[in-house]
């Protein structure tokens, strides 16, 4: 039987969809559960977002900056309409001073230690993926459709993808790629991360998606690499 945990709560607040709950870096410790609705969690990489995980009823986020002092470690918004209760600061604080002071020094080590490898990924992403801006055939199927489209930058970590018709961020989908020089297109599977609709477009950024690598073949994904690194490394592709 499964138990569920009952928390103090001192206030109630709703959020349409997409709203922001709380931005990354923003200062703030309150702790958060969901009563309704759901929470994407995500952080910006290289100017573009990240999806990090969608949290559903009863998840709890917020817990890292109560606990280790933090500024807000990644950005909170609400997935469809969503009530959010916010704990009881004044009990908190009174259970979590009651904990030995070994006890709390442990879990604001554990905490802070978290920090370090979430940023320390997320450098490395950021300096390990270098992105070029290539026109490239991909295919994909949106529901029981095939689609043609054409990447307009390209990395090793993940690519953006013109279409008037983006899929929805969380979605995973498989990708086929045509590379130059391969005799069949590479099958990668992707997360949609970002998606940018027609409506949202503005002159230097078009309608597509954002997607991220999820699962390559050793030999595709070296092929990939090669071809990149041949291509050289354009930065200006960063608002696309």
């Amino acid at each position: 039987m499964e138990h569920k945990v009952k928390y103090n709560i001192a206030n109630e607040e709703t959020y349409q969809d997409g709203q922001i709950i709380f931005y990354e870096g923003s200062p703030g410790d309150w702790i958060y559960v969901i009563l309704s609705g759901s929470v994407e969690i995500s952080k910006e990489v290289r100017g573009q977002k990240d999806i990090i995980d969608k949290l559903q009823p009863g998840d709890v986020f917020g817990e890292l900056e109560f606990i280790g002092g933090l500024k807000r470690t990644a950005t909170a918004r609400a997935v469809g309409e969503t009530t959010v209760g916010i704990m009881d600061r004044g009990l908190l604080e009174k259970e979590y001073n009651q904990l030995s002071g070994q006890f709390r020094s442990i879990l604001e080590t554990i905490v802070l230690k978290f920090k370090k490898m979430l940023d320390r990924a997320y450098g490395f992403t950021r300096r390990a993926n270098p992105r070029i801006m290539k026109v490239l055939p991909v295919t994909y199927k949106d529901r029981q459709v095939f689609v043609k489209a054409y990447t307009a930058n390209v990395s090793a970590g993940g690519f953006f993808i013109k279409t008037e018709n983006p899929l929805i961020p969380g979605d995973q989908f498989l990708l086929k790629l045509q590379l130059p020089g391969a005799s069949d297109p590479i099958q990668i599977t992707c997360d949609v991360i970002w998606a940018r609709k027609k409506e949202q477009s503005q002159p230097g950024q078009p309608p597509g998606m954002g997607v991220k690598l999820r699962e390559i073949s050793k030999k595709d994904y070296k092929f990939l690499e090669e071809y990149i690194r041949a291509s050289g490394p354009d930065d200006q592709s960063t608002n696309s």
